[in-house]
C-alpha cells in the first residue's frame, strides 16, 4: 500500500487523542504517579502477550545489550520522565492544552538528532520551531483588557501546568531519538530468517522502554512511600477503566504504531500526521468535559501544527 505509513500515522494521531481524553480522567481519579505504574505494568503484559503470539516469546528475544541501553535510556526520558510530565500537567491545564505543547516534540527531535546523531537542520526547520512556538503561544498568553492590566501580555494557565508541559514535549522528543538509535542496533541482531520478530521490532521496542518506565515509576512511589496507594487505586472501578484505555490506546498501540510508521514512511511526514492530536483533541474535549474552546486556542493548535509540518520540509 502506496500510503501505508501515513495512515497508520494518522491512526496514531486518534489514538493519541483518545488516550489523552482518558489519561486525563486516570490522572484526576487515581493520581499521575499511580496511573502511570498502572499503565506500564498493563503494557507489558499487552506488549508481552503480542510478542509471544508473533514471536513465539513474550519478551524482545534478540535484543543485545546496545538495544536495551538505548531503548532503556529512551525509556526513562521518554516515560518517567515524559510522561510524569505530562501526566501532571493534565490534572493543571488538562488534556488539550498538555497535548498542544506535546507538538514540542518534533522540534526537539530533529535538534535531538541534529546533536546526537548528526542530522541536519535547515533554516526552514527553524522556521518552523518559531512558527510551532507561535501557535503555542497564541493558546496560552492572553492580552490584558481590564483597568491596570490594558495591553498586558500574561499566561492565563498555571505556570506549574506550563512548565509541566514544556517538560512533557521536551522529554518525548528526545526520547523519540534515543528509541530510534536503540531499534537500530536491536535490527541490526535480528537474523534475516526471522521475518515476524522483525516486524514486531516496534512492539519489542516498545516493551523494553516499558520496563524501564514501571521500574522508574515504583522506584518513585517506593521512595515518596505510596506505595500502598496503588491498592486503594485499584478499587477505582472508573479509574481502572480508563487506566485501562490509555493502556491499550497509548504505550500498546499508539508509541508502538508511532515507531512503525516511521519505519514505512519519512520521519518528517510522520511526525507531522501524528502531531495532529493536538487538533483532533478540541471538540472531544468540549463535549467529555464541557471545555470551552475558544477561536484563538483552535487557531493556536493548528498554527503550530503548521509549525511541525514546516520543520520537516
Amino acid at each position: 500500500m502506496n500510503y501505508f505509513g501515513e495512515i497508520i500515522s494518522i491512526t496514531v494521531a486518534f489514538s493519541w487523542t483518545v488516550t489523552a481524553l482518558f489519561a486525563e480522567v486516570g490522572s484526576k481519579r487515581l493520581g499521575s504517579l499511580q496511573l502511570n505504574v498502572i499503565r506500564m505494568l498493563l503494557s507489558l503484559v499487552m506488549l508481552g502477550g503480542c510478542l509471544w503470539c508473533f514471536t513465539g516469546a513474550p519478551y524482545p528475544q534478540f535484543a543485545d545489550a546496545n538495544a536495551w541501553l538505548w531503548l532503556s535510556l529512551s525509556g526513562f526520558v521518554g516515560y518517567l520522565l515524559g510522561d510524569y510530565c505530562l501526566f501532571n500537567s493534565y490534572i493543571i491545564i488538562g488534556s488539550r492544552f498538555g497535548q498542544l505543547f506535546m507538538t514540542l516534540a518534533p522540534p526537539t527531535a530533529a535538534i535531538a538528532g541534529w546533536l546526537i546523531l548528526g542530522e541536519k537542520m535547515t533554516l526552514t526547520a527553524v522556521a518552523g520551531m518559531f512558527v510551532t512556538l507561535l501557535g503555542i503561544g497564541i493558546s496560552v498568553f492572553n492580552k490584558g483588557t481590564g483597568e491596570g492590566t490594558h495591553g498586558k501580555i500574561s499566561l492565563k494557565l498555571p505556570l506549574k501546568g506550563v512548565l509541566l508541559g514544556i517538560g512533557a514535549g521536551v522529554g518525548q522528543g528526545i526520547g523519540l531519538v534515543l528509541s530510534k538509535v536503540g531499534m537500530n542496533f536491536y535490527q541490526a541482531g535480528i537474523p534475516a530468517c526471522e521475518e515476524e520478530v522483525a516486524l514486531m521490532l516496534p512492539f519489542a521496542s516498545t516493551f523494553i522502554r516499558a520496563v524501564t518506565g514501571g521500574i522508574g515509576f515504583l522506584s518513585v512511589m517506593i521512595l515518596q512511600k505510596k506505595l500502598g496507594t496503588l491498592a486503594v487505586a485499584a478499587k477505582d472501578r472508573k479509574g481502572m477503566n480508563a487506566a485501562f484505555w490509555a493502556t491499550a490506546t497509548g504505550p500498546f498501540l499508539g508509541v508502538s504504531l508511532s515507531l512503525m510508521a516511521v519505519r514505512y514512511t519519512e520521519a518528517g511526514i510522520a511526525s507531522t500526521l501524528m502531531a495532529l492530536t493536538p487538533v483532533l483533541i478540541l471538540w472531544p474535549a468540549h463535549l467529555v468535559f464541557g471545555q470551552k474552546v475558544t477561536f484563538k486556542e483552535v487557531m493556536g493548535a493548528i498554527i503550530s501544527v503548521v509549525g511541525v509540518s514546516l520543520f520537516f520540509i
